[in-house]
């Protein structure tokens, strides 16, 4: 075999061939690298548009379970103002009575 600086031929071509090899996995890494950072931004994109439409669908949720609070409490108040007008003693011995055992309850 004919020899090239103290390599043979085929030792010579195979080191060029890995060197050529070592290029392009470099340059495809590089382009994976890209692609990666390129569908990490477009994940994190997608993530953060879905989170804010997730809160705003629970900021809604929110304000309707309020309003029907509200109006619960709204007709619970009126239901309460409508017994005390129709038995006036009835509801001051009812909430003589609450007071009574709120009392007891305390003092232990």
């Amino acid at each position: 075999m004919a020899t090239v600086a103290g390599k043979t031929v085929n030792e010579s071509r195979s080191t060029s061939d890995l060197e050529a090899d070592i290029k392009l996995l470099k340059a495809d890494i590089e382009k994976l690298t890209k692609q990666l950072a390129a569908t990490g931004q477009h994940s994190y994109g997608t993530a953060k548009r879905a989170a804010t439409e997730g809160v705003e669908q629970l900021r809604v949720q929110g304000e309707a379970a309020m309003e029907s609070l509200k109006s619960n409490a709204r007709d619970l108040e009126e239901q309460v103002l409508a017994n005390v007008r129709e038995k006036p003693v009835t509801s001051l011995a009812i909430a003589a009575g609450v007071g009574f055992l709120f009392a007891l309850l305390s003092r232990r």
